[in-house]
């Protein structure tokens, strides 16, 4: 049987690379298509130390709809697409909204219009629990109101998510699997992948670690004045290769048929909030080490608490996150350190 092959754009990106490792695993072939804006090419190496398999990759942008006709061109056989190509720090997004409505909307477009010329069977597109905005209640599901978004970030998800659907209410010829993320965090536990955010990092997990081990001086932890038990504001972080594993689920049920709507959404997140402070607190009795923070302003579009009700997933998609923070702290150290030692 020939290995069905999978379109990943951003595919050299901390979620897109671990996804890749997983579709691998799992035998499926991959191209990966990545502009290299926030990402760096050695994840390649890494991705085949790993698997023993090297990913095809194309060097492009996909807000270049004649770069995705090339690609299509040389590879004819793609079955389905797993869309990571957008930019992703809620911050960065409310100071350059264009870049990201730009960026993360044109990519979409160029790839569902091209999707029925190539045959191509469905999307599995990257989404995130922002697009609740600051929710009535927590746990969230998937019927829980979609609100204002509370960043350009957020914004360009919700406008995401509207497209798809009313491009396959149209008639598409293809389905496709929304995967709202709740917050991905830890590193393969080889220490051969991990998140590698270009200068500063944006979120969270990796400042923490560069403070650690002292690139940065200290974490600021945005607000502790919240409505939250020690005043942090509450997320529900996912172990990024639990989450590269619900692609992959997502993916078999889209290629086989199995899904039972044209569109399909799922939370993935654990089901428990954590706030910034306990996420701190669990770093260091995971790793031993201590993390030097102080307590800042609050920052925009930050939304106090939320967290998934992931029922539907664990039930619908059969995908379950299972790897305690502990250990996703522990993994987030290490890839760190073996970054440390590469220099």
């Amino acid at each position: 049987m020939d290995k069905k092959r999978i379109l990943v754009t951003g595919g050299t990106g901390y979620i897109g690379s671990h996804t890749t490792v997983e579709l691998i695993n799992a035998g499926y072939s991959v191209v990966i298509i990545d502009n290299l804006s926030n990402s760096n090419i050695e994840v390649l190496d890494g991705i085949e130390a790993i698997t023993g398999v090297r990913p095809d990759f194309v060097e492009g942008d996909c807000r270049d709809i004649e770069t995705l006709r090339r690609l299509f061109a040389d590879y004819p056989d793609v079955v389905g697409i797993i869309n990571f190509a957008a930019s992703k720090a809620v911050g960065e997004s409310v100071e350059k909204p264009l870049l990201y409505y730009r960026n993360n909307i044109n990519t979409l477009v160029n790839l569902l219009d091209l999707m029925p010329e190539n045959k191509v069977k469905g999307i599995v597109f990257s989404s995130s629990c922002t697009v609740y905005g600051e929710p009535d209640e927590n746990p969230v599901t998937e019927q829980s109101p979609i609100k204002p978004a509370t960043s350009p970030y957020g914004n360009t998800k919700q406008i995401c998510e509207e497209i798809i659907r009313d491009v396959i209410a149209a008639g598409a010829p293809f389905s496709a699997i929304i995967l709202r993320y709740f917050n991905p965090v830890g590193a393969h536990p080889s220490a051969l992948i991990g998140e590698l955010p270009n200068g500063v990092p944006q979120n969270l997990v990796p400042y923490l670690t560069q403070t650690a081990i002292g690139i940065r001086k200290q974490l600021s932890v945005f607000g502790d004045d919240y409505d939250t038990p020690d005043g942090s504001c509450i997320r529900d972080f996912i172990d990024v290769v639990d989450l590269a594993r619900a692609h992959v689920q997502a993916v078999a049920r889209m290629v086989e048929g199995r899904n039972l709507n044209p569109v399909e959404t799922f939370n993935l997140g654990t089901g428990r909030g954590v706030s910034v402070l306990e996420l701190i607190n669990t770093f260091e009795q995971a790793t031993g080490v201590k993390v030097p923070y102080v307590i800042a302003s609050r920052r925009a579009g930050d939304i106090v608490k939320v967290w998934a009700d992931p029922t539907y997933a664990n039930t619908v998609l059969g995908w379950k996150a299972t790897t305690p923070l502990a250990d996703t702290m522990a993994a987030a150290w290490k890839w760190q350190k073996a970054l440390a030692e590469k220099k």
